[in-house]
């Protein structure tokens, strides 16, 4: 695995820091059976951004889209 820094002068300690977190994020991939279902990305479940359902299609729902809860 090679990492190569393109912009900035990080110091060791944050090197170290972003190496441990990639090492991590591979090690635990790399632990997971093969062919194991992945569930939903958390980042891309709409269920973390709102409360309410999203309006359904219209020509009007777009007044509806920031509405406050």
């Amino acid at each position: 695995m090679t990492i190569k820094v393109v912009r900035g002068n990080p110091t060791p300690e944050e090197l170290a820091a972003a190496l441990a977190v990639v090492r991590a994020r591979a090690a635990a991939v790399a632990a997971s059976p093969p062919g194991a279902a992945r569930g939903r990305d958390a980042w891309s479940d709409p269920s973390r951004i709102t409360r309410t359902r999203l309006p359904a299609p219209g020509p009007q729902s777009w007044t509806n889209t920031f509405r406050p809860v």
